[in-house]
């Protein structure tokens, strides 16, 4: 199969390789020649499409065309336009969520004394300011010789926050470190301050409202002679309460994942996207939470989601979540349709509606039960969708700090970051797959090949999830890729 017709309504098809100019492919059961080349990832038109007529793929409109584009026509970002405006009016209209059976499954996990469960055991070192970035990354090195038994790491996050910024991006910056702080797969966490900041110790500790004294260690490097001694000898404090834990059976029903894209292609939303979907919806299933977020990659297929919302209450909090990043862009003089990037445009998306009905995918069929701000917790079983933006390493950050234990990263053309929770990277082509085999843990390429369906590469995907919770180093874990970025949006002093 050459091309791939997504829904019964769609104009146009995928390309699931190169087509050459004056090929035949069908799809379905309509045959068309190809008039110019297509390229993988790419749309090819199934029949004329008028001017301004739409253009339609998974089912839903990505744009319109901005002239007559002929039956066998290659069709992107020369031919058409977007359909997307800064207001939009929504109407509830509820869907029925179908769940698959799935069998009960488990991990080997870390319980921790207030219930939480952690599918890693690390010791965190958390910058308050980015003055003590330096210190926060030597400390990590030179102790490294901590990391033994049952203790599997220790990381420093650093970020160039926490001083000079007011009112909500100094709480954005709290909010989110502190819930890092208390995130489960830290064993032990050491909070590193400089002692002149904004963000002082009283403040970042009542933002943290409670804390076992055991797990966390604060230390103010202006007021010790020697940072690096006073700093080593509360590691091995950590060390020595993370090593008293060991993994132990735990419920799917626990887990926590987050569900993220970037540098997608053409195939994102017609593999590792919907595979990621399918993954959702079984654990979700189990009892499981799922975790979406890029809010301005829902513009244009946002009312998919909100049609799912269990209620009326979560379906006005989404369309408040997703105006809002519209008042956000408008405010500072953009419009909401500047996306896809570059890349994107060259793996085959053509509109930010495009993308937007690809990324979506990753949601699955369930109902949505919450809707979160930028860092909020999630407290829900099920399908949450969180604010945060598109950039990656924002999103990543947003969906480790809503307690994400790992986070499924889709990609077309390949990334090698990694979150400070495990980020599976799962590729969306088989080519992909086998030239960065030290980026990508997962091909879902498998699906355009053929020799897998959707369904399939969920249950491996799921099989495959329960191994990493257990313990299975993801590949950005091994290279020891691990970062965070912070929102921001007002001035710097």
């Amino acid at each position: 199969m050459k091309v791939i017709k997504i829904h019964p309504s769609d104009n146009v098809a995928v390309a699931l390789t190169d087509i050459a100019a004056g090929e035949e492919v069908t799809a379905e059961d309509l045959t068309i020649r190809a008039a110019e080349a297509v390229a993988r990832g790419h749309k090819i038109a199934l029949r004329d499409i008028p001017k301004d007529e739409a253009v339609v793929k998974y089912g839903n409109r990505i744009g319109y065309a901005k002239e007559k584009i002929a039956a066998g026509s290659w069709v992107h970002t020369q031919n058409v336009r977007t359909g997307l405006s800064e207001s939009e009016k929504y109407v509830y209209e509820p869907v029925r969520c179908e769940l698959p059976e799935v069998k009960p499954r488990s991990f080997q996990g870390y319980r921790r004394p207030n219930g939480k469960v952690g599918i890693r055991n690390e010791i965190w070192i958390i910058p308050t300011v980015g003055c003590v970035n330096s210190v926060a990354e030597k400390l990590a090195a030179d102790s490294a010789d901590l990391v033994k038994g049952s203790v599997e790491g220790i990381h420093a996050f650093t970020h160039p926050f926490g001083c000079s910024q007011m009112g909500e991006d100094h709480e954005t910056t709290k909010r989110l470190l502190a819930a890092l702080v208390h995130h489960p797969n830290a064993g032990g966490v050491l909070v590193l301050s400089l002692g002149c900041e904004n963000l002082t110790t009283e403040q970042f500790k009542s933002e943290l409202r409670e804390w076992n004294d055991k797990r966390v260690k604060f230390l103010t490097c202006q007021d010790v002679e020697d940072e690096f001694a006073e700093g080593r000898k509360l590691l091995e404090e950590l060390a020595s309460y993370a090593g008293g834990f060991k993994r132990e059976e735990i419920p799917a029903s626990e887990l926590i994942v987050g569900m993220k894209c970037g540098g997608s292609d053409g195939l994102s939303g017609i593999t590792a996207n919907p595979t990621v979907g399918r993954f959702s919806d079984r654990l979700i299933a189990l009892g499981g939470s799922t975790v979406l977020t890029e809010v301005p990659e829902m513009f244009g297929a946002e009312s998919i989601l909100f049609n799912r919302c269990k209620d009326a209450d979560v379906f006005d909090k989404a369309v408040r979540m997703v105006n809002r990043f519209k008042e956000y862009f408008t405010s500072h003089g953009q419009v909401v349709y500047e996306n896809p990037s570059p890349g994107n445009k060259a793996g085959g998306i053509t509109t930010l509606e495009d993308k937007s009905c690809g990324c979506v995918q990753k949601g699955g069929s369930a109902p949505v039960v919450d809707v979160l701000e930028y860092a909020q917790s999630v407290t829900r079983k099920g399908l949450t969708l969180l604010s945060g933006p598109g950039n990656d390493m924002v999103s990543t950050t947003d969906l480790t700090a809503a307690g994400a234990h790992l986070i499924l990263f889709t990609t077309g053309r390949g990334t090698p970051f990694g979150a400070p929770a495990p980020t599976v990277k799962i590729s969306t082509n088989t080519a992909l797959y086998e030239k960065k085999g030290n980026w990508i843990d997962f091909n879902a390429g498998t699906v355009a090949d053929g020799s897998e369906t959707l369904d399939e590469a969920g249950d491996r995907l799921l099989d495959f999830v329960m191994e990493i919770a257990s313990g299975k180093e993801t590949k950005t874990e091994a290279a020891g890729f691990r970062e965070i970025s912070i929102f921001k949006d007002g001035v710097v002093l």
